[in-house]
């Protein structure tokens, strides 16, 4: 299920799966709540397409040390700070963006960045997903298609960022645009829910409202979007670059 926009046969299956309550693989969520909604973001008449790849660059020159707008604001657009996750250990709290501080060992320089889905072009995560769960979509978001997500977590251990979360619990209150289920992996999305309306993802907008304006997003092959003029302007390195991820998110400054 790699085109989750392109076939018809494609379509009549997500209509099918969308239309009861899931509660295969030990995978469970709400009644009335559809776990592919976030793939299928777009209005049907609209497909995805490969004219357009979404990316970002964050610029950790601008990124402030101990600020965690970005964090915040994903955990409040996607429900991850709704407080009805318990965990039997702290490190089970998903997390779809974290703040990681970076040390030159030779020099003792730090820089402070967000670390999220890098959103590959040759995303290892869908590499070894046994079921199809992880796919790109042509535009280039990584997403999880829950429906089919047996909770193996060969993707999070795929994963050379540690981008990716499972969850434990039983989750209630969930919002209809970002939907989580019981035994899935997740994610950053780059809010797709957002860029399908014409939007960015909610921590970059949060970031620019609290004055550091650290991150850009945009279109990659858009030569007039923001983030392909800056990475026009500046040098930026993806992380793990040795291993020829091709990742959607650069860096600058590290």
């Amino acid at each position: 299920m790699n085109n989750q926009d392109s076939s018809s046969d494609g379509i009549s299956r997500r209509k099918f799966l969308a239309a009861g309550v899931v509660t295969t693989a030990g995978v469970s969520i709400a009644s009335g709540v559809s776990l592919l909604s976030i793939a299928q973001a777009k209005p049907a008449d609209q497909s995805v397409t490969d004219k357009q790849r979404w990316g970002m660059l964050i610029d950790t020159n601008k990124c402030a040390k101990g600020c965690t707008s970005c964090v915040d604001a994903c955990n409040h657009e996607n429900g991850l700070d709704r407080g009805d996750e318990q965990h039997s250990r702290p490190d089970q709290k998903a997390h779809w963006i974290r703040k990681v501080e970076l040390k030159d060992k030779a020099t003792d320089h730090t820089v402070s960045l967000p670390l999220m889905c890098q959103h590959c072009e040759n995303p290892p995560c869908v590499d070894v997903c046994p079921t199809g769960a992880s796919f790109k979509r042509k535009d280039g978001i990584v997403l999880v298609d829950k429906h089919i997500c047996i909770g193996c977590r060969y993707c999070m251990m795929a994963c050379p960022y540690k981008a990716r979360s499972f969850i434990h619990e039983e989750l209630n209150n969930q919002l209809d645009y970002a939907p989580r289920g019981k035994g899935t992996v997740e994610s950053c999305t780059l809010c797709v829910h957002r860029v399908d309306t014409g939007g960015t993802p909610a921590c970059v907008e949060a970031c620019n409202t609290a004055g550091h304006k650290a991150m850009y997003f945009g279109d990659l092959k858009d030569s007039n979007s923001d983030v392909s003029k800056q990475l026009k302007i500046h040098s930026s390195t993806a992380i793990r670059a040795d291993l020829n991820l091709n990742p959607g998110v650069r860096y600058r400054g590290i």
